[in-house]
Formats: C-alpha cells, structure tokens, sequence
C-alpha cells in the first residue's frame, strides 16, 4: 500500500490524504473490499485477468458496496451504457489531471 496527497492545481495546497491498496485482479479486489470498510473508490481496467473482468467487478461492487464509488477504464472498449449508475468512465490514454479530478469529484461527494 501506498500513500499520495492530491494537491489543488491552481494553489498548490493538499485536497486529501489517499491510500492506494492494489488488487491482481478482481477476485483479489473483492476480498480487499470485503476485509477493508475504509474504502471509498474502486478504479478498475475493464480488460483485467481472473473470474470477472472490470465490467462485472463494477457490478459486483455496486451490489455489494453501494457507497463505493467506481472509475472504470479502457483504451479497447466504451462500456458507459452498461456500467452500474453512477460509474465514472476514464478513457484511456487519460492524464493524471483527469484522474485527480475524477477522484476529487467523487471523495467530494
């Protein structure tokens, strides 16, 4: 796990404190979920190995962990139709701008 401070671009001056905790896959990033309460977003690819791809991993935790929040991402696929409500779609390639304020977006929510 690691730990970054998101800084507002224009003052320079710390929005947030975020720790990242990785998954190999979604099977893993479900067990985290279920062994975690402090998470607050998932950011997940829609192409990823194991049992479900990114798609049904959005499902899953939507059903499970309505509070959470969701990025999705995908340089191959446009999938917004069939994300669960509320999912925010990156496009890749994406900038680490559009990264910062998609998660300052939903944290500030």
């Amino acid at each position: 796990m690691s730990t970054f401070t998101v800084l507002n671009p224009a003052t320079e001056e710390p929005v947030t404190t975020l720790t990242q905790a990785s998954a190999a896959d979604a099977d893993e990033a479900i067990l985290i979920l279920e062994s975690r309460g402090d998470i607050r977003v998932v950011f997940t690819d829609i192409r990823m190995p194991g049992s479900m791809d990114g798609l049904k991993l959005s499902h899953a935790v939507r059903d499970r962990w309505p509070p959470v929040h969701i990025v999705a991402t995908s340089a191959h696929h446009t999938v917004i139709d069939e994300l669960p409500a509320g999912t925010v779609f990156l496009p890749k390639p994406y900038s680490e701008r559009k990264i910062v304020g998609a998660l300052d977006a939903l944290i500030a929510s």
